[in-house]
């Protein structure tokens, strides 16, 4: 399978989000509000639905919860082992580590579910809206806990009200209690999930910025090497220990190479970090997806 044009639709949707940003009237202050309704509407829909839709198998799904958790661990204490690494710490600036750490380990929900959905339909959405629900509480803590000091609220709170974390759980506990979409609802909650799939990559490439990258290269190197290269190496030895199927292992792998939460500028800035350099790292992340998603998937995945 050539993954490289299977995943082009999906990167070309980023494109042309990026260039209705930076050359038509449809600017940034628009796109922050699609964004939005993206993040608070349309993706929950999608997350629940995707769940409910068909019965799940919950001895394989803790299998793939318990890879998702061990590959999500192995991320963080990559991350954060960074400024104590030989040859390295010297060159980690400690207070612009502590808001680019979540860069190599947080992950892109709009790209994991559209790319899901690609590879393996609604099968491919269930598992990774399980992988979204357990991961997601993870690595919002591991995100939070370097700059809590700095921080407007309490991050139990913000996990609380976390809208993808409450459709997931939602989702679960509907599925496993039996309940069905009505039939005269499915049309309507389908077409608000494939909506929130092309509106999340236009939304994701209208984010990119090219910030102030010059300064601690070593850092951005060493977190953009996690979330590319080391990372999805990871998941196929994950994958094979929890003895994951084959979808499953397709889908960890694909959500090993995801490019990092557009979401990450966006913390970096509100707790009093410098929001410019970490948005330049989203960027560099997300054009790194169109290279570590094809390795992941067409290299990794063959062994």
């Amino acid at each position: 399978m050539n993954y490289a044009q299977l995943l082009f639709p999906d990167f070309s949707l980023i494109l042309l989000g990026y260039l209705v940003c930076r050359y038509t009237q449809l600017n940034r202050p628009l796109w922050e509000k699609v964004e939005a309704l993206v993040y608070y509407l349309l993706f929950p829909v999608l997350l629940f639905h995707s769940i409910v839709k068909s019965p799940l198998d919950l001895q394989l799904a803790s299998k793939l919860m318990a890879a998702g958790w061990t590959l999500g661990l192995a991320g963080i204490a990559l991350a954060y082992v960074l400024p104590h690494t030989p040859f390295l710490k010297r060159y980690i600036p400690g207070h612009d580590h502590a808001a680019s750490a979540q860069i190599a380990f947080r992950f892109n929900s709009f790209i994991g579910l559209a790319i899901a959905e690609r590879l393996a339909g609604p099968q491919g959405l269930q598992l990774i809206a399980v992988l979204i629900g357990v991961c997601v509480p993870l690595f919002n803590v591991a995100a939070v806990w370097p700059m809590a000091r700095h921080a407007q609220r309490g991050f139990l709170g913000e996990l609380v009200r976390n809208p993808l974390i409450i459709a997931t759980l939602a989702g679960l506990i509907s599925n496993l209690a039996g309940f069905r979409m009505p039939v005269w609802l499915e049309p309507t909650v389908t077409r608000l999930g494939a909506a929130s799939l092309a509106m999340g990559l236009m939304a994701a490439g209208a984010g990119m910025q090219f910030g102030a990258l010059a300064r601690a290269k070593t850092l951005a190197v060493s977190v953009l090497a996690i979330r590319h290269l080391i990372t999805p190496m990871i998941a196929l030895a994950v994958s094979q220990i929890f003895g994951l199927d084959a979808t499953q292992s397709t889908i960890l792998l694909a959500f090993s190479a995801l490019p990092t939460a557009s979401s990450c500028y966006v913390l970096a800035a509100r707790m009093g970090y410098d929001g410019a350099y970490v948005a330049g790292l989203v960027t560099l992340s997300t054009l790194l997806g169109v290279v570590s998603l094809p390795f992941a998937l067409g290299v990794l995945r063959a062994y």
